[in-house]
């Protein structure tokens, strides 16, 4: 297996792997029980992964708390960890969005739960149509000073959001988003190809995506059925959210990438992570694992050369599908992605 990449995280010095962990619908819920957690972060970090992704929203703070106690085996200096505010976390009308007060409490609470004195990179989960981007931008900026937040960043804004963070942040002369973090994924191209990548490359704000296997969708193993211990399946099923994202064509497309990628010898969720490593924006794709085995599957992806001819096959499968092409430019509705 090949050694990990470090890729800088935008135009910032710091170095983040390829190839992160991320604990959305994962630990601190029901579905992964507490060692099996345990083991999938320890196994990541002992492998080179120094990026680990969680939300004050995943499982409702419990994913910060199973991260926080993992990593007190590791030297806290040498992990990137983010977290994130935006959604509700509780019935008080205060306690969602990006107001300054929201903000303040959120970063409060996810260091306690996480038992850090810092945090390396906040995230915006969301752009909050509510509250002022001048309130987000100084409340953020004031716990960058306080040394409780390093970089902070933005989740699915579109360019003209981040434009406008970007103006408020140099008005004030207050730290500028450094990363986005997007939906992306070989069906799933919309939000960062087009508009926002060129939004990214004019400030060099970097870009770790989230989603790279699509729900698990490009691992191929939903080609013929679905497995009773599939996410799929833990979140419902064809009445579940996930369910307008597992549809016939979708799944089409799956099987046809799965041939490619048999091929050429390689697993098909290991050619997935690599062509989303390949966009030239993305610093690092943030991987899911309920299971070990899980870890070791992304990390094959670090052996597979993106060669031209392999690159117009795969473009081949994906622009006969009504799925966009790599210049699509629409906006989706965020609503649509329940990674709150």
């Amino acid at each position: 297996m090949a050694e990990m990449i470090y890729r800088r995280m935008g135009n910032t010095g710091m170095k983040i792997s390829a190839i992160s962990l991320g604990a959305w619908l994962t630990y601190g819920s029901d579905s992964v029980e507490a060692d099996i957690a345990r083991e999938c972060i320890q196994l990541a970090i002992e492998h080179g992964i120094n990026f680990i992704d969680v939300a004050n929203v995943y499982a409702r703070g419990e994913a910060e708390k199973v991260v926080g106690q993992v990593v007190k085996d590791f030297k806290r200096d040498d992990l990137v960890i983010s977290t994130k505010a935006f959604g509700k976390m509780s019935d008080d009308v205060n306690d969602r969005g990006l107001s300054r007060k929201h903000i303040m409490q959120s970063v409060e609470a996810s260091l306690k739960r996480l038992d850090m004195d810092y945090i390396d990179i906040f995230f915006c989960h969301r752009y909050d149509t509510d509250t002022p981007t001048e309130e987000t931008v100084r409340a953020i900026d004031d716990l960058i000073h306080q040394g409780k937040i390093l970089y902070w960043g933005t989740s699915m804004w579109n360019a003209t959001q981040l434009q406008e963070a970007v103006d408020i942040a140099d008005k004030y002369l207050a730290y500028r988003p450094t990363v986005e973090q997007s939906l992306y994924n070989m069906l799933d191209r919309h939000h960062l190809e087009g508009d926002l990548e060129a939004k990214l490359d004019e400030h060099a704000i970097g870009s770790v995506v989230y989603s790279p296997l699509a729900g698990g969708l490009l691992t191929g193993k939903y080609n013929d059925d679905i497995p009773e211990d599939s996410r799929f399946a833990q979140q419902g099923g064809e009445d579940g959210w996930m369910a307008e994202r597992f549809d016939e064509h979708r799944i089409d497309v799956a099987r046809q990438l799965t041939a490619v990628a048999q091929d050429y010898g390689y697993e098909p969720a290991a050619l997935a992570l690599a062509w989303a490593m390949d966009h030239p924006n993305v610093d690092s794709v943030i991987t899911g694992a309920s299971k070990p085995r899980h870890v070791e599957s992304n990390l094959k992806a670090l052996d597979i050369e993106m060669t031209a001819e392999l690159e117009a096959k795969i473009e081949t499968i994906l622009n006969n599908k009504p799925y966009g092409s790599k210049r699509a430019s629409v906006t989706p509705d965020v609503d649509a992605f329940p990674a709150l």
